[in-house]
């Protein structure tokens, strides 16, 4: 790509750029006629449309059927988007935007689903995040008898996160043994994680040493593992605003859309494709076919890291739309989200 760049002159770049940034803003293909009224460009609209088939040749514009004018590859915009383009810094309104939704109290999880829908609003684009992967750490468990053999638990977490799970006992539950399984795991168990209280009750048991009868302890046992087993299975990406994908725009390529939509389901995937801006310094940019999971829908993906107070990447924050992204605006909108987000986790 480096090679492409040092082989255009002055008037091939200035074309070139012409039409990208006049596509990006417009999403129409542009027309020699169109380049020749800039005033940075002093070449005749003859001169321009030979230069334009020069760049069509070197596989950075394309010319659609239905048009006369260029639009640029994915090739065009990749060489656009590492040698040329100027970015621009976040606005004061999109920075307060960002920042406000971290300042809300709660969970971790709210926090970031709400800077991911503050992020999606302002970039027009689905905007997800990697959540930390990690277990929610025990203040207290509470038991309620729902009916003889069927109890609703109640976990509060040390982060003030409260979870309700329903669960199917094998025998008769009195309200002793409710009363006496939440006691033992508030006194006993707090500060935990999860896995870790699991291992504790059992080192209890294997020792002899536990204050709760059978019966408590099968309660408290399928409760611990019932959240574990959810804490492994429970999905890490977070994704909103998909319905900012059906713009205006959209309509003449609903396919392009479906297929996006469609692609949007696989959360597993988008995990695995996140997990590759890792270890990024910056912003990441996946354009098009450049990865296979949006290969389909023509789709481009910015994603950039975020950090913990130890400065470990827990986490990835970024944003999915079309190819025709105001790349200028939303990359530095994306870095200023990640590094929101590690002032966040400190």
């Amino acid at each position: 790509m480096t090679s492409q760049f040092t082989e255009l002159n002055d008037r091939a770049r200035d074309v070139f750029r012409i039409v990208v940034e006049s596509y990006l803003d417009t999403g129409i293909p542009v027309g020699s006629r169109t380049i020749s009224k800039s005033s940075t460009v002093n070449l005749s609209p003859a001169s321009i449309r030979n230069v334009m088939q020069d760049l069509e040749e070197l596989g950075l514009l394309a010319a659609p059927h239905t048009s006369a004018g260029r639009m640029p590859t994915e090739q065009g915009l990749r060489l656009f988007v590492d040698g040329m383009m100027q970015v621009a810094e976040p606005s004061f309104e999109e920075r307060a935007a960002i920042e406000k939704q971290l300042d809300n109290a709660g969970p971790i999880e709210a926090a970031l689903a709400a800077t991911t829908q503050a992020l999606s609003g302002l970039s027009a684009c689905a905007g997800i995040v990697m959540v930390p992967r990690r277990e929610p750490v025990l203040r207290q468990m509470s038991f309620v008898r729902l009916s003889d053999t069927q109890v609703l638990a109640v976990l509060v977490g040390n982060d003030g996160s409260i979870e309700n799970r329903v669960l199917e006992m094998s025998r008769r539950v009195t309200e002793s043994m409710l009363v006496q399984a939440g006691n033992f795991i508030t006194a006993r168990l707090s500060g935990r994680s999860l896995s870790q209280a699991l291992l504790a009750l059992e080192a209890e048991i294997n020792s002899e040493r536990d204050a709760l009868d059978q019966a408590s302890s099968d309660l408290v046992r399928r409760g611990l593992a019932l959240w574990s087993r959810d804490g492994a299975d429970r999905p890490v990406l977070i994704v909103r605003g998909q319905a900012n994908l059906l713009d205006n725009d959209a309509v003449a390529d609903l396919e392009r859309v479906r297929r996006l939509l469609d692609e949007l389901e696989a959360m597993q995937d988008i995990a695995h494709l996140l997990d590759s801006a890792r270890e990024a310094a910056s912003a990441r940019i996946f354009i098009g076919a450049e990865n296979k999971l949006f290969s389909l829908s023509g789709s481009s993906v910015i994603a950039a890291p975020y950090r913990d107070g130890e400065g470990r990447v827990v986490g990835v924050v970024g944003v999915i739309g079309p190819t025709r992204l105001n790349y200028a605006r939303i990359v530095p909108m994306v870095d200023f989200t990640a590094q929101s987000l590690t002032r966040l986790m400190k």
